[in-house]
């Protein structure tokens, strides 16, 4: 007789996009959104997102547009060579709150291998909202990326946040997950090192004279 595991596996935490439109009226109503960066959940048994990604044929790159902190504008053909990690956040979701530091540490321990994470803010107040929420949590590794009117939830087809979605080196989404997951695991690692990826150029040796 077979015995059947009782323990469920966890599934990703998600913010829809009918949650999303009741916390923005509730925001406006309170008067902002920078205000409300605080977690919204206290589950913290996040699932390996290894296992929690749905691994896809390769296809062409969604036509991704946003801003850095300087007002400048990128698409995913400015990071060309180099596997992504592309991530839909706002300081205001909880479960993206919960996923942001495992992109921060993932960042640090793939930074010699070429792959970049690129955590996308739909914040409406833009990096006014997100610099702070990155200095008060301890956010070093990642860059500011914005998305203030939250145009890439339709260019990625999705009803709600945290989503991250992976593009090899060769410029192909080959991996899609809906929901907060830990990014910052070996089995992570180990994919996103073999999509492939330009290595950043290693820097002169600086010889001083005796």
């Amino acid at each position: 007789m077979s015995v059947r595991s009782s323990v469920k596996p966890v599934r990703p935490l998600l913010m829809s996009r009918r949650s999303i439109i009741a916390t923005a009226a509730g925001l406006a109503a309170a008067g902002g959104w920078g205000k409300f960066c605080a977690a919204q959940t206290d589950d913290t048994d996040m699932p390996d997102a290894a296992d929690a990604m749905t691994i896809q044929a390769p296809t062409a790159a969604p036509p991704v547009v946003f801003t850095t902190a300087a007002g400048k504008q990128r698409t995913l053909a400015h990071y060309a060579g180099h596997t992504l990690v592309v991530n839909l956040w706002a300081t205001w979701c909880g479960p993206c709150v919960e996923e942001l530091p495992t992109f921060d540490a993932l960042a640090l321990k793939l930074k010699a291998s070429g792959v970049l994470i690129l955590p996308i803010s739909i914040d409406t107040a833009g990096a006014a909202a997100v610099a702070p929420f990155y200095a008060s949590h301890g956010i070093k590794n990642l860059p500011i990326l914005l998305d203030p009117n939250g145009d890439n939830m339709d260019v990625l087809n999705t009803d709600g946040i945290p989503l991250t979605v992976i593009i090899n080196a060769a410029g192909q989404l080959v991996a899609r997950l809906e929901g907060a997951a830990n990014w910052n695991t070996s089995a992570v690692v180990k994919f996103l090192q073999n999509q492939g990826g330009t290595p950043p150029a290693a820097k002169p040796k600086i010889f001083i004279q005796a």
